[in-house]
């Protein structure tokens, strides 16, 4: 959406077009206004979207990696069909292939008469009724996905379902791609996530098992969480990601509880509270071993267990000296497009005693509490929002050390870059440890490579000089030699 307002209405810290830089505000400014003045830059209906290296993963939601598409069909023994305008298909088409789901994607494409009348809503069980004849073997569940067209209509896609499933007697079940709904109570990241655990029904609670909730892909099987639940007696760890059969989902509805790991979760699993009496915890995703060894002292206490992470933490504490030793004072790039928040990830690299000069990254009201933290130990730190058309006028800062985070390392490219964003995700102790070794490296290898460009150069400025040559000739043969 294009914003009206002329520059005089704009809301302190918006950035004016006549100014030529991309928009950015300080920590400690963005702090001081709180959630509730966020500013417009950050606000995707106050302007026009900015395509950058960051939006990659937020235009669409399902853009990229796991977005809603891809995410809905971790239900396993299921498919989708998404109803969608032509171009809606084309771009689920491409990125389908490019992710290894094409053969669970079907698509019913809307006319310009379906977008008046609403007709194409008809042809939906006839639709699964096809796809249940092509599928070999035939999928359990069928996934009905809706786009912004429908979302304009008005569409009541649960009672769709509900007909759809009565005529053709297999599970359906609604998600919805719903980019209007980005700055919503319920964007599309969450509710798919709603959708995902929408088929759980109460079973007979198994006091050893509980439900991992928050990531579409496994959590990195050498995190110590694992072991810590095991030693307190939590032996079955289910994630809907390892789930081959439906009948093996469905026996997370037996799981004692549900602990969630990412924020976006946290919907579903009030849901299943609600829905299924199944209570939950929350534990964040830290990169601060002193707040990650808090975390598990406070989570046990709280559910009366014991988790002894002594080891981990001071393994992953000597890695952190280590590491602060070595690096000190290096200046850090951080993006969203990483396993991380970004936030949370700035603040902790700063209270190291690194240099944090940007982030970049949007934001939400949840990500004040680590903003004020950053403010705090970083005042002058600069945020930058990937979806703000200023960043047209973005120019690569000078010195930036290391880059964390896929956007991060692609505004900064001369930067040691860490993209951080592999499926196999990381968490407590073992991801800081893991953090710090590829920050390591990729410091280490940058590092070699501009000493050996040094050196290159060196032998080749006095190797001039041994010929008599000046710079002038040097710089006429080096162009001849270039030609």
């Amino acid at each position: 959406m294009i914003n009206l307002q002329d520059n005089a209405a704009r809301p302190a810290g918006c950035c004016r077009p006549e100014e030529k830089k991309p928009f950015s505000i300080t920590a400690r400014e963005l702090a001081a206004r709180g959630k509730d003045q966020i500013p417009d830059a950050f606000i995707p209906n106050c302007h026009l979207i900015y395509s950058s290296p960051e939006t990659l993963a937020y235009n669409s939601p399902g853009a990229i990696g796991f977005g809603t598409k891809r995410a809905g069909l971790v239900i396993p023994e299921s498919v989708m069909l998404l109803v969608s305008p032509s171009c809606c298909g084309r771009n689920s088409t491409i990125l389908s292939q490019t992710e290894g789901y094409a053969e669970r994607m079907f698509y019913l494409l809307q006319s310009e008469t379906d977008l008046v009348t609403g007709r194409h809503l008809k042809k939906i069980p006839e639709a699964i009724r096809e796809i249940l004849q092509v599928c070999d073997p035939k999928p359990k569940v069928v996934l009905i996905c809706i786009t912004c067209t429908d979302a304009l209509l008005g569409t009541d896609l649960e009672r769709i379902c509900r007909k759809a499933q009565e005529e053709t007697g297999v599970l359906v079940v609604p998600s919805y791609m719903y980019a209007l709904e980005r700055e919503g109570t319920k964007p599309p990241m969450v509710a798919i996530r709603q959708t995902i655990y929408s088929l759980l029904e109460r079973r007979t609670v198994q006091p050893d098992m509980v439900n991992l909730m928050g990531f579409f892909s496994p959590l990195d099987p050498d995190s110590e969480l694992f072991s810590l639940l095991d030693k307190a007696g939590i032996h079955t760890i289910n994630q809907v990601s390892r789930m081959r059969t439906l009948e093996e989902y469905g026996a997370m509805g037996a799981a004692n509880f549900n602990l969630v790991l990412d924020p976006l979760s946290r919907y579903a699993a009030e849901d299943l509270r609600k829905r299924l009496h199944m209570p939950y915890v929350e534990l964040a995703r830290l990169y601060d071993p002193n707040r990650i060894h808090h975390q598990y002292r406070l989570f046990g206490a709280a559910l009366g267990i014991d988790m002894d992470d002594r080891e981990m933490y001071e393994k992953a504490s000597e890695r952190r000296a280590a590491f602060i030793e070595k690096h000190r004072g290096k200046r850090f790039a951080v993006g969203e497009m990483g396993n991380a928040n970004p936030f949370e990830l700035a603040g902790t690299l700063a209270r190291m005693g690194m240099d944090v000069p940007m982030v970049v990254s949007n934001l939400t009201e949840a990500d004040f509490p680590y903003i004020r933290q950053l403010a705090e130990i970083s005042p002058e730190t600069r945020i930058y929002t990937g979806i703000s058309p200023s960043m047209v006028h973005f120019q690569t800062p000078e010195n930036i050390d290391a880059a964390i985070g896929k956007d991060a390392a692609a505004y900064c490219p001369d930067a040691a870059g860490v993209e951080w964003n592999s499926e196999k995700q990381p968490y407590g102790h073992q991801g800081v440890i893991d953090l710090l070794d590829a920050l390591d490296t990729a410091l280490e290898k940058k590092a070699r490579g501009t000493a050996h460009r040094a050196d290159r150069n060196e032998k080749s400025f006095y190797g001039s000089a041994l010929r008599g040559e000046t710079a002038g000739t040097r710089k006429n043969h080096d162009a001849r030699e270039e030609k």
